[in-house]
């Protein structure tokens, strides 16, 4: 585990400007051996890309000794917020933060449901009431380890993803290669009816493990597509070419009978390499597909958009059972990693995001720059299955970043304002940002919230996960700092605060407006 540092109580509020100071101020690049520190995890893929023998999270990384000079140096100046401290736009309220306790491991992906957060850990999960956002309190936390616990809820069921080899498929099971044909990785169900008690009623081993996962839920069942990659001839239960994903239904009534009843081809192709991009040596720095990172549906219009690796797709899942590809793009000049995927609320644009770098890099710099590591818009055009996926632009957050801090694209959720394009997004130590993509060509930050660096002296995989709004709050899982809640307070967001809905996970997306 990672040392954590201690939480400064000192807290700023920033006004945002449209050009700011602040921004054309900051100097941090990437010296020699930060840059050659990145190349060497694109090198290697994303993080926890492999099926990983252990679920220990990632040990800090040296910086170069000019890295740890400047960090320090744009702490003093005021360039870049001191260790641990907070600062935010002045349209962002930091309402409380309740730090990790029982289950130390990285913090990871949220989901809601009435009166509840769920949140998930590489060591299990916890439940928090948060019926009064300025004090929620934790309920339960269910020890159950295995990365990353991907974690989602559908009435009384709530639902884990395991992508790390264990010993079986029991809450008590150790680390096991994935080369031993016993080992196991997939999905697992709890009964959470009681709150202050969940119950594990289910295991569903999936081939190559379960990274993320996806609900389609519909009245006596609730369809799971399962997103797993990177297989090897060396692991039994994870193949290559492993071009597809694996869809388990789960009748609510009898959930132990939960099986996976397909395992739909996206890219196919001749031999084991299948048919999606091939990554390097011919598009370099690209990931090769072998599967998905991340699903997103939007039930309402049948569709989904999956982050798959080197591969961004548009399918219709009209027939759960069956989804249908009906378009695929590729970007090999800025995209590493396909990694997640957020609809509009019209369904006529796609918000793809760049993993580069795995979460555990420094990309948030001037050397990188703004179009790599960050957010691609499509627009969606045409009608039917001869829909496309047109590019429009990229989103990145204009904040510099200490090379000590792993900062990128990542999860993020609409803010339902009718009529805008409004999304509330995690960038790891890059914090929270609000943006605006109502203007497909023309994205901007409007809003944000960020903690100063863990460390001035090595890179230490922290900051947001992910970042959610939820019934007029916003909720952040930071991977080492806890569970925050933020209050937005704009004229442009506030139309938001009159949607509610009963249940949120952000990958099944709601029709708010409906």
């Amino acid at each position: 585990m990672t040392t954590q540092s201690t939480q400064s109580t000192r807290e700023t509020t920033v006004t945002l400007l449209q050009d700011s100071t602040r921004t054309r101020r900051r100097r941090l690049g990437v010296g020699a051996a930060a840059a050659g520190l990145l190349a060497a995890l694109l090198a290697a893929g994303p993080v926890s890309a492999t099926p990983d023998p252990g679920d220990r999270s990632a040990a800090p990384k040296s910086v170069s000794q000019s890295a740890e000079t400047e960090a320090e140096a744009a702490i003093a100046a005021g360039e870049i917020p001191g260790q641990d401290e907070i600062v935010h736009s002045a349209n962002i309220e930091h309402l409380t933060n309740l730090p990790k306790d029982a289950l130390p491991g990285f913090n990871t992906d949220l989901a809601f449901q009435g009166k509840y957060a769920f949140a998930g850990n590489y060591d299990g999960f916890r439940i928090y009431d948060i019926s009064n956002p300025k004090a929620p309190r934790t309920v339960s936390q269910v020890l159950c380890p295995g990365s990353q616990n991907d974690i989602s809820v559908s009435g009384n069921l709530l639902f884990l993803s395991t992508d790390s080899s264990r010993s079986d498929n029991s809450c008590a099971s150790t680390t096991q290669p994935a080369t031993e044909k016993s080992s196991w990785e997939g999905m697992k169900v709890f009964d959470i009816s009681d709150k202050r008690n969940p119950k594990y009623v289910a295991a569903v081993e999936t081939a190559c493990g379960s990274h993320t996962h996806t609900l389609v839920p519909e009245k006596k069942d609730v369809y799971v597509y399962v997103s797993s990659y990177s297989p090897s001839a060396t692991f039994p239960d994870c193949q290559p070419p492993h071009d597809g994903i694996s869809v388990i239904k789960v009748p609510r009534k009898a959930p132990q009978k939960a099986a996976v009843v397909n395992f739909p081809v996206l890219f196919p192709g001749e031999g084991a390499d299948g048919g999606g991009n091939p990554g390097g040596p011919a598009n370099p720095g690209v990931s090769k597909t072998t599967g998905c990172h991340d699903i997103t549906v939007l039930p309402s219009k049948d569709l989904a958009a999956g982050a798959c690796m080197g591969d961004g797709i548009l399918f219709s899942i009209k027939d759960p059972e069956n989804p249908k590809v009906i378009d695929q793009v590729q970007d090999n000049v800025n995209f590493a990693f396909w990694h997640s995927a957020t609809f509009n609320q019209k369904a006529n644009k796609v918000v793809f995001t760049d993993e580069l770098g795995g979460g555990g890099a420094a990309t948030c710099n001037a050397e990188v720059g703004p179009d790599r590591g960050a957010d691609g818009i499509y627009d969606i055009v045409g009608k039917g299955d001869k829909r496309k996926l047109v590019f429009r632009s990229y989103f990145k957050i204009p904040r510099h970043q200490a090379d000590t801090e792993n900062c990128v694209a990542h999860n993020g959720s609409l803010i339902p304002v009718k009529g805008k394009d409004l999304m509330v997004q995690a960038w790891y130590q890059g914090g929270v940002s609000v943006w605006d993509f109502t203007n497909s060509d023309k994205p901007k930050e409007i809003g944000y919230f960020e903690r100063g660096p863990l460390s001035t002296e090595e890179l230490v995989v922290g900051g947001s996960w992910s970042a959610y709004y939820y019934n007029g709050y916003i909720y952040s899982n930071d991977i080492q700092k806890g569970f925050d809640v933020l209050k937005l307070s704009d004229r442009r967001t506030d139309p938001a605060k009159r949607i509610h809905v009963d249940e949120l996970n952000v990958q099944t997306q709601p029709d708010y407006f409906d």
